[in-house]
C-alpha cells in the first residue's frame, strides 16, 4: 500500500494541506503526484514554482505566497550561494532571472552556459555550455534567462519531454533535455536553430545582432525577438520576430515590424525611398504570452537609426509599439504605439505585464506597459484600446533639415512615473561650481520639455534613453490593484553634427571626456553625440532622487507612494536614490523585492506603503529581476543574480538565495 505524506504550504496568508500519494521527495514533485483537494490546493502547487521569467507567461511577477511577509522579512538570511565561474575581464552583464519547474532551477549566462540547480541547496545538477565567444563585442552582452516547454504528447520520463529553451547571446536557439542538459537531437540541427539566417537585413558585423531575453513559449510555439546595435546605420539588421515549432525547431512564421506588404495599412506610415529598408524596430525585451487567447504581446523599439528619422518619415507604425500577434500564425491582432516616429531611443524596454485590473468597479483583462517616457499605459488585452484614457498632445517640431518629427505624441492620463521637464534653475551638482556648470549646459541646450527633437545645437532628453521606466519592468501587486515600477530620473543630451568637415576623432575625444559617445549614422548626413547629463564630478545635473520606486493605483488613477530607490551617499537622509536597472517582484506577503541599484543593495519594501523593511549588501549590483518559490523543505526562498556588469554595477557571478532562519 502506498505511503501517504502530508505537506503544508502557506498561500496568501493561510496554511494549506497538500495530500500526496506516494513518498514525497519534495514539493517539486507535487504537480505530478498531487490528488487535488480543490482550487486552493492547485494554487498552492502553482506557488511552489516560478516557471517563466516574469513568474507566469504574462509576466505579472506576483507570487501568491506569504511565508515571508511584513512581520518577518527582517529575519531573512542567505540560504545558499552559487557562482557561475564567469568572472574574467570584460563588461558582461549578468542579468538572469532563474526559472523553477519540476523541482529544478534553471538559468543562463552571457557566455552561453545553462545551469540546473537544486532549489534548496543551490548545488549543480547539470551544466550545458553553448560556448559564446568571450570577445564577441556585443554592446549589451547579457542573457536574461531561459524558458521551458512540456511536450504533453511525449511519454512520461522520455528524453526531452520537458525542454529548457535558451536563446544565446550570439543568436542561437537551443532546446535542452531538462533532466540531463543534453541537446534535443530532433530540434533543429542537433538541438540548435540559427537565428541569424533569413533576416531581411543581415548584420554587417557579428556584434550588430544578438538575443538578450528569453523567448515566449505557448501552445507548442517558441516566439523570439532580437537585439540590434543602436545608432550605426539606416539599414541596420532587421528586427523580425519569429516563431518556431517547440518540438522540431521548424520555423512557423516571421513578422517584420517594418511593414513589407503594401496591403498592410501600416505600410503607408513609412515614407521615403529607403523607409522600408529600415532596420531594427526589434523586440529586445521579454515577450509576454496569453496561452488561452493564443496571443503574444511584443514590445518593439525604435527603427534605425534612433535619433534621426529623415530616411523613415511618417508615424512608423509597429515600431515603438505593443503588438499583439496570433501565436499560431504571426497575424497582427492589434497594435498600440507608445511613441510616434521615435527620435529619442524610447524603445519599449519594459516587458508587457498581463494582469486583471479593476477599473470603474469592473475586472478587465489588461496589458500594462511602462515606458521610457515615464508613462504607464493600460490597454484592453483583446482589442488594444486604452482602459485608462490616452491623449494625443502637440509636441515641439524638429528644426533639422530633412527631418519631420511627428506633431503629436500619446500621453497616458495617469500621473507620470518620472519627471518630463528640467530647467536651469533646477540644476544640481556636487558643489556650487558643478551646479553652476550644469545650469549653464542646460541653458545652451534646446529644451522644450519631453519630446523635444534632437538638434544641431544639442537637445535635452528628459526622460533619458534609460528611462523613465526601463527593461526592469513592473511588478503587479494583485491585492492592491497596484503596479510597482522602478524608474530613472536622470536626463540626457543628444546632438546631431553634420558629418562633412567634422574631425570625428576630436569630437569623440571631447564627448568621451564628459562620458558621452559619438556615432556615425551611416546613410544620413550626420554624426550623433549623446550622453547622460552629469557634471565633471560625475554627479547628475538633475536633482535627486536619481532613481525611484513608484506604486501606481490603477483603479483610482493616482500614485499610492513614490520613494527614492537606492542611496548614492551612505546614510544620507533623505536618500539620494540611484540610477537603476533591474526589476521588482511582489508577493502575497505584502512585499516588493528589488535590487537594481548602483549601491549594490537588495531590498524589501512594504507593497502598500513603500516603507523599506529589509536590505542586504550584495557582492555586486543585482542588475536583474529576482524570483521566489517554495522549496521541497517547505521554505520560501527569494533569489537574485548578483553579477553586476563589469563596470558601475561591479563585477560578480553569484546567484544568491535568501530564506527565513
Amino acid at each position: 500500500m502506498a505511503r501517504v505524506a502530508l505537506s503544508y504550504i502557506v498561500v496568501a496568508g493561510r496554511r494549506r494541506r497538500i495530500v500526496v500519494a506516494g513518498l514525497v521527495v519534495g514539493l517539486g514533485a507535487v504537480p505530478l503526484l498531487a490528488q487535488s483537494t480543490g482550487r486552493a490546493t492547485r494554487a498552492a502547487l502553482a506557488a511552489t514554482e516560478w516557471p517563466a521569467y516574469g513568474g507566469d507567461a504574462g509576466g505579472s511577477r506576483y507570487a501568491p505566497i506569504s511565508q515571508i511577509n511584513r512581520r518577518n522579512v527582517a529575519q531573512l538570511r542567505e540560504a545558499w550561494r552559487f557562482t557561475t565561474g564567469e568572472l574574467d575581464e570584460g563588461e558582461r552583464s549578468f542579468e538572469a532571472t532563474p526559472i523553477l519547474v519540476d523541482g529544478t532551477i534553471y538559468l543562463s549566462t552571457p557566455l552561453g552556459k545553462v545551469f540546473a540547480l537544486d532549489p534548496v541547496t543551490g548545488t549543480t545538477k547539470w551544466t550545458f555550455d553553448a560556448g559564446v565567444p568571450v570577445r564577441s563585442g556585443f554592446g549589451d552582452f547579457t542573457s536574461r534567462g531561459v524558458s521551458t516547454w512540456l511536450d504533453s504528447a511525449a511519454v512520461v520520463s522520455s528524453p526531452c519531454r520537458r525542454r529548457i529553451i535558451v536563446a544565446t547571446t550570439d543568436a542561437r536557439l537551443i532546446a535542452l533535455d531538462a533532466q540531463t542538459g543534453t541537446p534535443c537531437s530532433t530540434f533543429g540541427n542537433k538541438g540548435t536553430v540559427s537565428l541569424r539566417e533569413g533576416l531581411r537585413n543581415a548584420p554587417f558585423e557579428f556584434a550588430e545582432y544578438e538575443v538578450t531575453s528569453p523567448p515566449a513559449v505557448l501552445n507548442g510555439v517558441i516566439v523570439v525577438g532580437s537585439a540590434v546595435a543602436d545608432n550605426n546605420r539606416v539599414n541596420a539588421a532587421s528586427g523580425e520576430v519569429r516563431a518556431y515549432d517547440a518540438r522540431t525547431g521548424a520555423k512557423r512564421w516571421t513578422w517584420d515590424p517594418v511593414p513589407q506588404n503594401a496591403r498592410d495599412a501600416a505600410y503607408a506610415t513609412w515614407r521615403g525611398d529607403s523607409a522600408h529598408r529600415t532596420g531594427a524596430a526589434n523586440a529586445w525585451s521579454v515577450i509576454a504570452a496569453d496561452p488561452v487567447r493564443g496571443l503574444v504581446f511584443v514590445p518593439t523599439g525604435s527603427a534605425s537609426p534612433d535619433y534621426y528619422g529623415g530616411k523613415r518619415l511618417g508615424r512608423n507604425d509597429y515600431a515603438n509599439s505593443i503588438v499583439a500577434l496570433r501565436a499560431a500564425t504571426g497575424e497582427v491582432a492589434w497594435h498600440f504605439q507608445t511613441v510616434h516616429h521615435d527620435l529619442w531611443d524610447y524603445d519599449n524596454a519594459s516587458p508587457p505585464a498581463l494582469v486583471d485590473v479593476t477599473i470603474n468597479g469592473q475586472r478587465r483583462a489588461a496589458v500594462l506597459q511602462a515606458t521610457k517616457t515615464g508613462m504607464l499605459f493600460v490597454l484592453d488585452r483583446d482589442s488594444g484600446e486604452p482602459l485608462v484614457a490616452v491623449e494625443e498632445r502637440t509636441v515641439p517640431a524638429s528644426d533639422v533639415e530633412g527631418e519631420e518629427s511627428w506633431p503629436t505624441q500619446p500621453f497616458s492620463t495617469l500621473p507620470p512615473l518620472s519627471p518630463h521637464a528640467l530647467n536651469a534653475e533646477q540644476a544640481f551638482g556636487g558643489s556650487d561650481a558643478t551646479r553652476g556648470a550644469c545650469a549653464e549646459r542646460l541653458r545652451r541646450l534646446r529644451n522644450e520639455g519631453i519630446f523635444t527633437p534632437p538638434s544641431l545645437r544639442g537637445t535635452l532628453a528628459m526622460p533619458s534613453n534609460i528611462g523613465g521606466a526601463h527593461w526592469g519592468g513592473l511588478a503587479w501587486y494583485a491585492p492592491g490593484n497596484i503596479a510597482i515600477v522602478p524608474v530613472n530620473t536622470v536626463a540626457a543630451y543628444v546632438q546631431l553634427v553634420p558629418a562633412e568637415g567634422t574631425d570625428i576623432a576630436a569630437l569623440r575625444r571631447e564627448a568621451e571626456a564628459r562620458g558621452g559617445q559619438v556615432n556615425r549614422l551611416r546613410g544620413t548626413p550626420f554624426l550623433q553625440v549623446r550622453g547622460l547629463l552629469v557634471g565633471d564630478d560625475g554627479v547628475p545635473c538633475t536633482p535627486p532622487p536619481f532613481g525611484k520606486l513608484v506604486a501606481m493605483d490603477i483603479a483610482n488613477g493616482r500614485i499610492s507612494w513614490d520613494i527614492p530607490l537606492g542611496n548614492m551617499v551612505p546614510g544620507a537622509t533623505p536618500a539620494t536614490g540611484s540610477p537603476n536597472l533591474g526589476g521588482p517582484i511582489a508577493t502575497a506577503g505584502g512585499l516588493v523585492f528589488i535590487a537594481a541599484t548602483l549601491d549594490r543593495q537588495f531590498r524589501a519594501f512594504d507593497a502598500e506603503t513603500g516603507r523599506e523593511l529589509w536590505s542586504t549588501v550584495l557582492p555586486a549590483g543585482g542588475k536583474a529581476t529576482p524570483m521566489t518559490y517554495v522549496g521541497a523543505d517547505g521554505r520560501q526562498y527569494v533569489v537574485i543574480a548578483a553579477g553586476g556588469d563589469g563596470s558601475r554595477f561591479g563585477r560578480g557571478d553569484a546567484v544568491i538565495a535568501f530564506a527565513l532562519p
